[in-house]
This record gives C-alpha cells, sequence and structure tokens, in this order.
C-alpha cells in the first residue's frame, strides 16, 4: 500500500540531501561570473576573473603538476591494484595472506597526516643513506614524492574496487577458458580484464579525482617548485580568497565533470554490449 506522506517526506530528505551536496558548488560558480571581488556583492555578469586566471601563473603551473600527478597516480594505483586485487582473490591461501591484505588496506583507516609524516621522514632517511653512500641524496622532495604518497592511498582504495568486482565473477568462465586451452596469462587478459573492465575505470577515477584534491599527503611531500593546485588554493585561503579561485574552481568542476560523464556513457555501452554477447552465448 502506497503511503503518499511517507514519499513526500522521502523525497523532501533526498532534495535536502542534494541541496546541501552542491548548492555550494553552484554558489562558487555563480560567484566565478561576478564582476565584484567581493563575494558579499554582486556587480553584474563578467569573465573577468577567467582573464585574471590566464595570468596567474602559479594557479596554471599548480593546475598542470595537479593534473600530470593525478595521471600517473590513477594508472599507477589501477596497475598495483589489480595484481594485489588477483592475490587477495584468487590465491585465498598464502603465507603472510592476513598481514598483506592488513597492509593494503591499512591506509584506508589511517589518518592522512600519519601517513604524510611517515612518508616525509622515511624520504628524508632515505635521502641522507643515499647521499652518504653516493654523494647525492636521492629523492628530491617534488612530484616523485608526491606522486608515491598519492600512488599508496590511491592503491588502496583501486584494490577494494577491483577485488569487489572480482568476487562477484562468475569463475566459471575463466574455467571455461582454461578447458579450452587458453593459457593462464591468455585467460586473465583476454576473459579477466575484459569482464572487470569497468571496475577499472572506476578505480581509475577514484584514484585520479582523490590525487587531484588531496592536500594533507602533498604538504608534507612537496617541495620547491612543486605546489600543485590544493596547496595554492589552501595557502591563498589563509589570506583571503581571490576571485580567480572561484574561476579554477569552476574549470575544475567542468573537467571533472566531463570526465565522470563520459566514463559513465562508456561503462553503460560496455555494460550493454556485455549483456548482448551473454546472451548471444547462451542461446548458442
Amino acid at each position: 500500500m502506497r503511503n503518499p506522506a511517507g514519499e513526500r517526506v522521502s523525497k523532501a530528505w533526498l532534495i535536502g540531501g542534494f541541496a546541501f551536496l552542491y548548492l555550494p558548488i553552484f554558489t562558487l560558480i555563480i560567484l566565478s561570473f561576478n564582476a565584484s571581488p567581493l563575494v558579499t556583492t554582486w556587480a553584474g555578469f563578467s569573465f573577468k576573473w577567467y582573464g585574471e586566471l590566464m595570468r596567474d601563473t602559479v594557479i596554471i603551473e599548480g593546475f598542470v603538476l595537479s593534473i600530470k600527478i593525478a595521471l600517473m597516480t590513477a594508472t599507477a594505483s589501477v596497475l598495483l591494484g589489480t595484481f594485489a586485487a588477483v592475490a587477495l582473490t584468487k590465491f585465498p591461501r598464502f603465507t603472510g595472506r592476513t598481514f598483506f591484505s592488513g597492509m593494503v588496506n591499512s591506509p584506508l583507516v589511517m589518518p592522512e597526516v600519519i601517513i604524510g609524516l611517515s612518508l616525509l621522514l622515511t624520504m628524508v632517511s632515505l635521502q641522507r643513506l643515499t647521499e652518504d653512500l653516493f654523494g647525492t641524496g636521492w629523492p628530491d622532495r617534488g612530484t616523485l614524492t608526491i606522486w608515491i604518497g598519492h600512488t599508496l592511498l590511491g592503491m588502496a582504495y583501486a584494490t577494494v574496487v577491483i577485488t569487489s568486482r572480482l568476487r562477484e565473477m562468475n569463475p566459471q568462465l575463466e574455467e571455461a577458458a582454461l578447458d579450452l586451452g587458453a593459457k593462464p596469462w591468455q585467460v586473465f587478459f583476454l576473459v579477466t580484464l575484459p569482464l572487470i573492465s569497468q571496475a577499472l575505470a572506476s578505480a581509475w577515477l577514484l584514484s585520479f579525482t582523490l590525487s587531484l584534491d588531496d592536500v594533507v599527503l602533498s604538504a608534507f611531500l612537496s617541495g620547491p617548485g612543486s605546489t600543485t593546485l590544493p596547496i595554492a588554493i589552501f595557502s591563498r585561503a589563509r589570506l583571503g580568497l581571490n576571485p580567480t579561485v572561484n574561476a579554477v574552481a569552476t574549470l575544475t568542476v567542468l573537467v571533472v565533470s566531463i570526465g565522470v560523464v563520459a566514463a559513465s556513457l562508456w561503462m553503460a555501452r560496455m555494460e550493454r554490449k556485455r549483456a548482448r554477447e551473454m546472451a548471444a552465448a547462451m542461446k548458442t
């Protein structure tokens, strides 16, 4: 029996939740076109701050560096996460499995401040050791160290996403391929990877987003000349936000939205294609 009052309450809560999450973003986008430098004063529609953004070298360099690190992080996280997920799923019993699983999942529950501090101390110790042994310190804090820290965090999330998909996958498909004479590596590349492609895409997008907006790890692991966009925005926020920040945030939202929509359309297309292929296989 339908409950109209309950449905209205549910819709109200849903609308309120979406408004709480997305209204600040829409407000930021609107203010990026405000001609006034004051948030509380609307002085007319203008692209002024987008023009200022094109001349802001710090923001542009930070944005380019953040995109570069996010791309490398997402790719490395998916590769390492896939290996870890396969090991945990396909080999349920091996020496040190519990310890390995705990180490993979620990970044999910450990505060980023602790991760960043531990990585910083590790990098400093390694730099001093290589300087004593070889006369030159490695690695210098910068793009490489930020990438390592982001990959550590992104790999944990990617492993969870890919593991859940591998556990839901029908193992008879891989067994059938083995029975037909396929080698294990052929089964992995021709059967397993296509079946988990959507999970790989989701893990890539998640790792990319985590890296793109990370502040804590980047603050610990960055060095001179390696200021990412979130660090640049955070440093300016302490002194009072410049309206150019609204412009770069709007462009970031636009880029991420386009990527998410494109990935969603691609995954939906792959899902329909897989459903058609499975239906055809069942008929034969």
